[in-house]
């Protein structure tokens, strides 16, 4: 077997093996990630219909809370005037705020009101909440009449689910002894469910869930991703299954990429391959061939006339070279040999096995030599024995002249030497250069990432964070939101690192109320819009009443290892990477305090998009 044919097998082995590695990786490691990512994406949808419910029923309770609060539904409840139902039960009034009925119920359960009484309807509360003209029996919110309790919930009808809010009828002040419970409810009609599918940017299928157990599940098709999410109505019964649908488009991409990522990677591994069979060719199983077939040629003819002639100047040029210079010689000693006798022969062969011998042995003789005048060439005893009579007391002056003189002399060798040394310590130090540099390209490289912006509500971006926050820190600090979060609106930024950087601020403002002695601390958290360097930036001030900064640390704390708290529960690193994130998203953070013991301020200022410049108030 050719050595050609050895390397060409052995190539095409490891090529074919890589290739087969990387096309598993990808099979095996990479498409079940896309399915994986593709199953998170599916429940976050599912989780973003259940925010949306609960956002809505939310707004149910809000307009419930209105109705409630109201001097004359309390002094209609009380004297059960018409008078009210022709001025307020109308198709306009359940029009204004989104309702299918309303009902007004007394502290005995008997409902006193219902719009489906006065106007004109095909919905029935009989057997969801009402069992005649009362609330049924086990209706859970009968506990809540004569109470201030809210309550919401999902109930089925005969037209279908309802979403139904409770609120107590008060005074109109917020005050009185509550007079029974104003019952709100909006029925999830498709026209309804359609929009519900488009707050959360899903297409929702409403199916029947009174016999579901599982609160999610899901189910992959080809095509979709379905997420079933059940959810129980005010009994705690499953009542219905909403279903997201979410098209396998990460998967289909996912497919594609790894079959291009395979494709190209077989295709790269055969043209390297071909590459390299055809450089490997032409610069080593060529010439080697060319080599052996003239030294095979030269041993069966033994026609010592042919040379090789190798033009290139690398090894296989120097071999040739000098496998022809052997053969010159080897004609001349074969020539020499049939003109003499076998002595003289003899001789010949003898002169020849010693030259080679020579050879051999003068490499040797040249290093051992070069060493040994360098050992000998250094002074190194004369300079200890120098020293030596330098240091003693005895010795003329001109003795010790000539002695300083030598070990002068002696010093400046050293220097050479050391010279020498600082020569190469400087080719290291460029080497080292060299790879600094390139760690440096990288590491700027990986760091350029678009962000991912987010439009967010600062009080649901302050409430996330407390999520993350350690339970000690929550129980040790009040985070109190200014009107302000809320009159700014929703902002674009980016969601996680604020979330992140506002619970590393709640931390600390923790942990400055301890190291103030108090039990019990606040944080007050404004947001303002300001316009700063031609653009509008969300200016965001946490005000604790911690142990507050000294003057001199003001600029110090957002430094890395800096803490003015003790190391062994604080390193110092918290407010450095704050200040890192912040200046990564084009913002600044600053630290403001009156001094210790009067509390800190952290004040943070990041740059907006242009769209939310119209959404400030």
């Amino acid at each position: 077997m050719s050595i050609r044919f050895k390397v060409i097998a052995v190539l095409a082995l490891m090529f074919a093996t890589l290739s087969i590695v990387a096309i598993a990786i990808q099979t095996h490691v990479v498409m079940p990630s896309f399915a994986r990512l593709e199953r998170a994406n599916a429940l976050t949808s599912m989780r973003r219909v259940r925010y949306t419910v609960d956002s809505n029923l939310d707004a149910l309770q809000t307009n419930a809370i209105d109705w409630a609060n109201w001097g004359d539904a309390y002094q209609f409840v009380q004297d059960h005037n018409p008078q009210f139902i022709r001025t307020n039960v109308t198709n306009t009034a359940l029009d204004q705020v989104r309702v299918d009925t309303i009902a007004f119920i007394d502290l005995n359960g008997r409902i006193v009101l219902w719009t489906g009484n006065v106007l004109p309807t095909r919905l029935s509360l009989e057997g969801s909440l009402a069992s005649g003209s009362s609330l049924r029996a086990d209706f859970p919110w009968r506990k809540y009449l004569g109470t201030m309790k809210l309550a919401r919930g999902l109930v089925r009808t005969n037209l279908g689910v309802m979403m139904i809010a409770g609120a107590p009828i008060l005074n109109g002040t917020g005050g009185g002894r509550p007079l029974g419970i104003v019952i709100m409810g909006r029925l999830l009609t498709p026209a309804r469910l359609r929009a519900l599918g488009s707050q959360t940017q899903s297409h929702l299928v409403m199916m029947d869930g009174r016999a579901a157990h599982n609160s999610e599940r899901i189910v992959e098709t080809a095509a979709l991703t379905k997420v079933y999410g059940t959810f129980e109505d005010v009994y705690g019964r499953p009542l219905m299954t909403l279903r997201v649908d979410v098209p396998r488009e990460i998967t289909v991409r996912g497919r594609t990429a790894v079959h291009y990522a395979s494709a190209s990677i077989v295709a790269a591994a055969v043209v390297v391959l071909t590459l390299v069979l055809v450089l490997l060719n032409r610069l080593v199983l060529a010439p080697l061939t060319r080599v052996t077939r003239h030294a095979a040629a030269v041993a069966e003819d033994a026609d010592l006339s042919v040379r090789l002639n190798f033009k290139s100047k690398d090894e296989f040029g120097r071999l040739a070279n000098e496998f022809d210079r052997m053969v010159d010689r080897l004609a001349d000693t074969r020539r020499q040999l049939v003109d003499q006798s076998f002595q003289a022969g003899f001789a010949e062969m003898a002169r020849g096995t010693l030259h080679n011998l020579g050879n051999a042995l003068t490499p040797l003789g040249v290093r051992l030599a070069a060493m040994e005048a360098r050992l000998g060439a250094a002074p190194i005893a004369d300079l200890e024995q120098a020293a030596t009579e330098l240091a003693g007391d005895g010795g003329d002056a001109q003795r010790r002249a000539a002695l300083a003189q030598f070990i002068e002399l002696g010093c400046r060798e050293i220097t050479q030497l050391v010279r020498k040394s600082e020569a190469d310590i400087g080719v290291m130090q460029r080497q080292t250069a060299m790879m600094r540099g390139s760690l440096t390209d990288h590491m700027l490289s990986s760091a350029i990432n678009t962000p991912v912006m987010e439009a967010v509500k600062l009080p649901e971006l302050i409430a996330q964070s407390l999520e993350i926050v350690p339970e000690s820190s929550r129980l040790r600090l009040q985070v109190e939101a200014d009107e302000s979060l809320q009159s700014v609106g929703a902002v674009h930024v980016v969601r996680t690192v604020l979330r992140l950087i506002l619970q590393n601020l709640i931390i600390n403002a923790s942990e400055a109320v301890r190291d103030a002695g108090k039990r019990k601390g606040v944080m007050r958290v404004a947001a303002e819009i300001v316009r700063e360097t031609d653009r509008d930036q969300l200016h965001l001030h946490c005000k604790d009443d911690g142990i507050g900064i000294a003057n001199e640390n003001l600029g110090r704390v957002f430094e890395k290892g800096y803490s003015t708290k003790s190391t062994g529960t604080n390193q110092g690193i918290g407010l450095h990477w704050c200040a890192n994130a912040v200046r990564a998203l084009g913002g600044r953070i600053w630290a403001a305090s009156d001094g210790p013991g009067l509390g800190a301020s952290m004040h943070l200022l990041l740059p907006l998009a242009a769209r939310d410049a119209g959404s400030k108030t």
